[in-house]
């Protein structure tokens, strides 16, 4: 099972936020995220959002609204 963690780097060592218990030795994978998260996760999910709304097949609905 995946689980995310929030943590901050201080003096090279990584320092979790929250308490959680991690067996020794137990691999992990760190993502650095810049500053301005908000800018990030909104690139990040651009591309899902616009296969949503450019979807051609949704064309049907406004079909249906003029009839």
């Amino acid at each position: 099972m995946l689980k995310t963690l929030w943590a901050t780097v201080r003096e090279e060592k990584i320092e979790l936020l929250e308490s959680a218990e991690l067996p020794e030795g137990v691999t992990v994978l760190v993502t650095l995220l810049p500053e301005n998260e908000a800018e990030f996760w909104l690139q990040a999910s651009q591309t899902s959002l616009d296969a949503v709304w450019d979807n051609a097949e949704d064309n049907v609905y406004a079909q249906l609204l003029q009839a």
